[in-house]
């Protein structure tokens, strides 16, 4: 097998490492040619297995680009949140795991770079804890205390949690119907007290540049966003990240996507990304009927 044939082989554990550690697929793609860089200079015949080479080559990479990924976030218009994609090729069996999740991404942002790596190279990736101190080149107890620190913190958070798809939609429905008639009460009714509203535009569409706070902000932000910008655009439900999320969509494309987080029957968080740059890789996703 040629270096092409092998590297093509592995393509999609290393996206998924990636995409995973990053939140970002068009950085997973960066760190993805950079690997093919490295893979195509070095001596073949010193790597003993191939798989093992590339995975660790793609997890320094993330490793080191955390740095610089950081410092464009703070630069960033206002709030950055992970990149959907459903676009993974080997790893949409992943997404049905929940390993993928939107949800599950924006907790792993909270995790220092080394949690995050041993969570997702142990958790979606089935590496041992050795293999794990192997590949973010530490040691075998170390590995394993990160691993136990960072799913500590993902089960801690109630996003995560497994979602009804039935119970989800039949809540949605009733936010769609609220928020579409202007409803503000019937909004409030469905939020939590400390609901927290995040949008992510890029500073390339008009969205709130800071969270919003609270069921009575929310509530007036989002309607006050559906009537002034609303027109033409038809909301429907869709799956994004292996998890249900509420596709916005017009004529000329896709707005956004907006994922909806619920504790008990109250929305807890909703976040929207409507950056049309982190939009490509789920356009003319369709619609499903749960």
């Amino acid at each position: 097998m040629d270096r092409l044939e092998l590297f093509q082989q592995h393509r999609g554990r290393m996206f998924g490492i990636a995409y995973q550690m990053l939140g970002s697929a068009t950085d997973a793609d960066e760190v993805l040619q950079e690997a093919w860089l490295r893979w195509q200079s070095v001596d073949h015949q010193t790597v003993k297995e191939p798989a093992a080479f590339l995975a660790k080559v793609v997890t320094n990479l993330c490793l080191n680009q955390f740095t610089s990924a950081r410092a464009r976030r703070e630069t960033y218009v206002g709030e950055w949140l992970p990149e959907p994609t459903n676009h993974q090729g080997p790893l949409d069996q992943l997404a049905q795991q929940e390993s993928v999740s939107y949800a599950l991404l924006l907790v792993l942002e909270k995790l220092t770079p080394a949690e995050r790596a041993a969570y997702v190279l142990r958790e979606a990736f089935a590496y041992s804890h050795r293999e794990v101190a192997d590949l973010i080149g530490t040691t075998e107890a170390n590995a394993r205390q990160l691993h136990s620190r960072a799913r500590k913190h993902v089960a801690a958070d109630q996003r995560t949690a497994r979602v009804d798809p039935g119970k989800w939609r039949l809540l949605v429905e009733r936010f769609l119907a609220a928020a579409q008639h202007g409803d503000i009460a019937g909004l409030e009714k469905l939020l939590a007290a400390d609901v927290v509203s995040r949008a992510d535009g890029g500073g390339k569409v008009m969205a709130a540049r800071n969270p919003i706070h609270g069921r009575d902000r929310v509530a007036r932000y989002l309607i006050g966003t559906l009537t002034k910008f609303g027109a033409g655009i038809t909301p429907y439900l869709g799956e994004v990240n292996g998890e249900p999320a509420i596709i916005a969509a017009a004529p000329d494309g896709m707005r956004g996507v907006i994922f909806i987080h619920f504790e008990g029957d109250l929305i807890a968080s909703l976040e929207m990304v409507l950056n049309p740059d982190k939009l490509s890789r789920i356009e003319g996703l369709p619609g499903l009927d749960w």
